[in-house]
This record gives C-alpha cells, sequence and structure tokens, in this order.
C-alpha cells in the first residue's frame, strides 16, 4: 500500500456549511410551523453555505425563483428522514421570501411517513400535500401505492431522466453518490479497487474496511447489486466481505468518522459523510474513491411527489418547482453537500461530476422491493 501526502484533485477541503453536522435534528412527530414574518428580498448568499471553497463559487445558473411563480397558501409537507432539520431550513427560507406561503413541516424517517401516507390515503385522505423523503425507495412506495399525482412537465424537465420517474410520480431535487472514504495516511487512491466486487479479493483490504449494513443508504446499495448482479452475486459479495473482517457501524458518518481516525482504513459511505467530517475537523486524513458504472458508483436521490388526495396540487407543484431553483439547488449543494439535480449548479469543490462518477444505468423507482434484499442480508447475517 503506497503512503500519500499532499493534495488530489479530488481531495475533499473543508468548504460550505461547516456547521452542517451539527444542524441535523432530531425527528418530529408533529406538525412544526413558524409564524410568518413578512416577504424579504432574499439572494443568492441567503441560500448558500460559507467555507473557503464556497466563497469563490461563481453564481449558479438554472431558473432563478424570481422567474417562478409566487409561492401561496399553506402547504402540508411530509419531511422524511435523518436531514429533516437541515431540509427544513430551506422551508422557512421559502417562507421568509413568499409572506403569503406557509408551510406545515412534519419530520419522522422516510419509511415511517410513507406507510403512514399509504395507510391513510387508502381510507381517505392524508393530510400530506407533498412527500418529501431523503430515499427513493420511500418515494417508490407510495408511488406504487397508486397514491401520487403525476408532477408536470415543467416541473421535472430540469432534472435528467435518471433522476427523475419515468412515469413523472416523483423527482430528485438532491443527489447522494455511493463511494469509498479512505484513510490518506495509509492508501492513495489508486489502492482502491474501481469495482465493488474487487473488494472480497484483495488482501491488502482485510481487516481494514467498515460498513453500517443497518443503515438505509447501504440497503439500497445492496438493492441496486442485487437488481444488477443478481441475488447470489450479491450473497457472495456480502460473505466475501465478511470473510475479510470488515467491521461494523450504526451509520456511515461513523464510519467515515472512523477512517479518519485510522480506527479502519476506508469503508462504504455516502459521499457528504467525508465532507461533513472534514468541515469539522480541518486536514483530517480522508479523501473518497469512487467505483465506475456498478451497484458502488449508485447515486441515488432524495425527492419529492404529490399525495393524490391533496387539494393543493398546483401549490405543491410550484413548491417542488422550487427546489429545483438555482437558489435551492445550490442550497443542497454547498449547506448538505448533497448532489445539484439540476446540470447548470456544480457539486461543492472538487467532487466529480455526476457523469464523471459513472453510476449505473438502474430505474431508482425499482429500490423499493426492499424485502428480496433484506431476505438475503438476513441469510448471510449482515442483519
Amino acid at each position: 500500500m503506497s503512503k500519500r501526502r499532499g493534495w488530489t484533485r479530488r481531495r475533499l477541503l473543508a468548504s460550505g456549511a461547516v456547521g452542517a453536522a451539527a444542524g441535523l435534528s432530531g425527528c418530529l412527530s408533529q406538525f412544526t410551523e413558524q409564524e410568518d414574518s413578512g416577504g424579504s428580498e432574499l439572494t443568492i448568499a441567503d441560500f448558500r453555505g460559507s467555507g473557503p471553497m464556497v466563497e469563490s463559487r461563481s453564481a449558479p445558473g438554472g431558473t432563478s425563483m424570481d422567474d417562478l411563480p409566487d409561492l401561496e397558501g399553506t402547504l402540508n409537507v411530509y419531511l422524511g428522514g435523518g436531514e429533516g432539520g437541515l431540509y427544513e431550513n430551506l422551508v422557512r427560507l421559502l417562507e421568509k421570501k413568499y409572506s403569503n406561503f406557509t408551510a406545515k413541516v412534519r419530520i419522522a424517517p422516510s419509511t415511517q411517513l410513507a406507510n403512514e401516507i399509504i395507510e391513510v390515503e387508502k381510507g381517505g385522505q392524508s393530510p400530506a400535500d407533498v412527500f418529501w423523503s431523503i430515499d427513493s425507495t420511500s418515494l417508490g412506495l407510495v408511488a406504487d401505492a397508486g397514491i401520487t399525482t403525476k408532477l408536470p412537465q415543467r416541473v421535472v424537465e430540469p432534472v435528467p431522466k435518471g433522476f427523475r420517474d419515468a412515469d413523472r410520480s416523483w423527482v430528485g431535487v438532491a443527489g447522494r453518490a455511493r463511494s469509498i472514504p479512505y484513510n490518506t495516511d495509509e492508501f492513495s487512491e489508486s489502492d482502491i479497487p474501481n469495482k465493488v466486487q474487487q473488494f472480497t479479493q484483495n488482501d491488502g483490504l482485510t481487516g481494514a474496511m467498515g460498513w453500517a449494513p443497518t443503515y438505509g443508504a447501504f440497503k439500497s446499495f445492496v438493492t441496486a447489486m442485487r437488481l444488477l448482479e443478481g441475488p447470489e452475486t450479491t450473497k457472495q459479495w456480502l460473505s466475501g466481505m465478511q470473510d475479510q473482517q470488515i467491521s461494523r457501524y450504526s451509520d456511515e458518518f461513523q464510519v467515515s468518522n472512523a477512517v479518519a481516525d485510522g480506527e479502519i482504513l476506508a469503508g462504504f459511505a455516502n459521499h457528504y459523510y467525508a465532507l461533513r467530517v472534514i468541515a469539522s475537523r480541518e486536514n483530517a486524513p480522508i479523501d473518497l474513491a469512487f467505483t465506475k458504472n456498478d451497484a458502488g458508483a449508485l447515486v441515488n436521490v432524495s425527492g419529492c411527489e404529490i399525495v393524490e388526495g391533496t387539494d393543493q396540487k398546483e401549490l405543491a407543484a410550484d413548491f417542488v418547482r422550487h427546489l429545483l431553483s438555482s437558489e435551492a439547488q445550490e442550497f443542497f449543494a454547498t449547506t448538505t453537500f448533497a448532489y445539484p439535480m439540476i446540470p447548470e449548479v456544480s457539486p461543492v469543490g472538487p467532487l466529480p461530476t455526476v457523469d464523471q462518477l459513472e453510476p449505473p444505468e438502474i430505474d431508482l423507482s425499482k429500490l423499493s422491493n426492499l424485502e428480496p434484499t433484506l431476505e438475503l442480508m438476513r441469510e448471510v447475517g449482515v442483519l
């Protein structure tokens, strides 16, 4: 294994939203609502994070909120996932910009909200107007239940086809790439295999890696592998990684911190966790590598769909379109470190673009078929 000192083109510097990880709030079980503070003239600086690389960013492209219809009325937003607190900050900025707009936001785990919407909608009208989930799996559950309204073409048009449902049931608003965080004091990028199947065959990684198999993003990754490679190959890979004496963590932020600590030397995690480590720990010895055109290169999305029973379809559509504005996409890139969903806004810092990542061709809607994945993970003792 070769050690590397200094920086590469993908070295992740401390950048926007230094307090991003600290801004994650706990799940709430009831609606929260902010009092009307009056309309305000907001600039891109209000939506952009802070930090050395963020300050040098050029103005984002795409469509500005100023060129979209004003948001007027009250909207019930079910916001699912651990990033709900960060995403709610964007909702409050929209309230600040539009004095006649109020969002009632309910934050809880994505799967919980998806199941609630499905059960309530089957028996009547769900309180939710918009379901905003941090993963396509939960979006797919609600869409498969047949209780979403087709999004207008004007809403989904800015997003590349791979990151929106073919039937326009949902659209991605922010992306997260699977990655391999590695310790730069011990590894160089060339030490990291560029195919996920090669990790079980690399003696240099024995006892050096970590994963978070109970974490939702990991289950989506395994589901993608099952769909792309088949269940038997996926089971063999899971068993092979266990033979590699891989360490177990409860979430992928812990995996990334453990890499920076030298507790492990590499791991499997969504890309933004390494950025959050560096944002809170200057000069942390961590960098990212990416596999190519396989499940390890999956780019999943946070996205939105409109619940069928809503009487606020136009407002809901306008709200989702605002999440794809240049200001909102800049917010996702610089505050949550997510991948923007519109090509006119760049990812933060030296992150490779989505095209450079070479993600696999896969229908993200099919990631909602999770039970076969859980069964095979149980079979090999991962769960």
